[in-house]
């Protein structure tokens, strides 16, 4: 069975087209209406011959309208409503006039009565028919501008938005590298060739797992890990047994969208405060779990911590803490929390609350976005 597929474009998605279905429907009904109403007084064959004549007519002086308040409906307010009135006024006296001559032409024995009181009383409903298509002319125009103007902004927006989101996060792969090949640089010097070789092939590894993904796509924390333990082989060979990383990831959780490098700026500010300064280093716990559709992620270390009265400064010092948050300013808005704080037991952690997603929630999210963005450019 043969399938027909529909493709529902938006009526305005072509505006010429619009104008001409809207000006052909809009005078099509008019007459209509005004032949319904003539037929109900049984009004003469001619009154509908006059009523054909007459929408002709207007249809012919609102062409020429819509030509006009093209010209004006960007200039300032004053110039385009006091052009609007003047011309509306001017073509109703014209539409009066053709109805007035249209009547004498066709029925004579209105020759009798003034041509006068015939177009003013011609001149009211010519007046609010003309009247009637400007306002809708105008109101239709705004409200297509408003769109257009709408889906632009949505636009630029998400590509300032992607834009951050790209740069805040390729922030952290130069300040990451600095600190590797620094590292592999010495191994060299020393003559250490072969853990050299394992750190630069972990390195190539790390890397390639973090430019596969988009800035701002988000992946599953499951391998959100795995790209985590790939920094943290290199970071092993620097520290070996200084560095210990305890995972307590909830199987639940392991689904869980995050935006992708999350965790990494994370470990490498506990690496810095926490491991460096102890000769005997220290424990790192990455924890993940759920609790009411909330996605609660944990780091935390026991290192020094941090001093209360320097904790603004040395936090400051880090682009990881500042760039994280940045990140979820971004992506979620005020939808999450992130806070840090120092352990009473010592130590300094970190707690990131996140809203559940999966990746069918991802998808359909992509989806309905997709297709308000295609109707918008449309």
């Amino acid at each position: 069975m043969a399938v027909i597929e529909i493709n529902a474009q938006p009526f305005f998605s072509n505006k010429n087209r619009a104008f001409w279905n809207l000006q052909s429907a809009g005078w099509a009904g008019a007459l209509a209406f005004r032949s319904a109403t003539g037929f109900a007084n049984e009004q003469p064959i001619e009154f509908f011959l006059l009523l054909l004549i007459s929408a002709i007519t207007g249809y012919s002086i609102t062409l020429i309208l819509s030509v006009i308040y093209g010209l004006v409906i960007d200039k300032k307010p004053i110039i385009t409503w006091g052009t609007t009135t003047i011309v509306v006024i001017i073509a109703s006296i014209i539409y009066a006039y053709i109805d007035v001559w249209s009547l004498q032409t066709i029925r004579p024995e209105f020759l009798a009565n003034s041509t006068t009181q015939l177009i003013i009383g011609s001149l009211y409903i010519d007046a609010v028919l003309l009247g009637a298509w400007s306002a809708l002319y105008y109101a239709i125009n705004f409200f297509v501008r408003t769109e257009e103007q709408s889906g632009q902004l949505l636009r630029l927006e998400a590509q300032a938005t992607s834009a951050q989101l790209t740069m805040l996060r390729y922030q952290l792969n130069p300040h990451f590298l600095f600190n590797t090949l620094n590292s592999i640089s010495t191994l060299v010097l020393l003559q250490q060739t072969e853990q050299a070789n394992a750190m630069l092939s972990r390195l190539s590894s790390f890397l390639r797992f973090t430019l596969i993904n988009e800035a701002e796509a988000k992946v599953q924390l499951s391998q959100e890990i795995e790209t985590l333990k790939l920094y943290l082989d290199i970071e092993k060979m620097r520290f070996e047994d200084r560095l210990r990383v305890d995972f307590r990831i909830s199987p639940s959780a392991e689904e869980a969208l995050v935006p992708s490098l999350l965790l990494q700026p994370l470990v490498e500010n506990a690496i810095k405060y926490a491991v460096t300064p102890k000769e005997e280093g220290a424990d790192i716990i990455v924890s993940a779990n759920i609790a009411d559709d909330i996605l609660i992620l944990k780091v935390s270390d026991t290192g020094p911590g941090i001093d209360p009265r320097m904790q603004n400064q040395q936090l400051s010092t880090g682009v990881g803490m500042a760039n994280t948050k940045e990140r979820l300013s971004q992506a979620y808005g005020e939808d999450h929390s992130f806070t840090s704080y120092v352990r009473p037991q010592g130590g300094f952690e970190v707690v990131i609350e996140l809203p559940l997603q999966s990746r069918a929630d991802e998808i359909e999210f992509e989806r309905k976005q997709t297709e308000q963005l295609n109707m918008v450019k449309s």
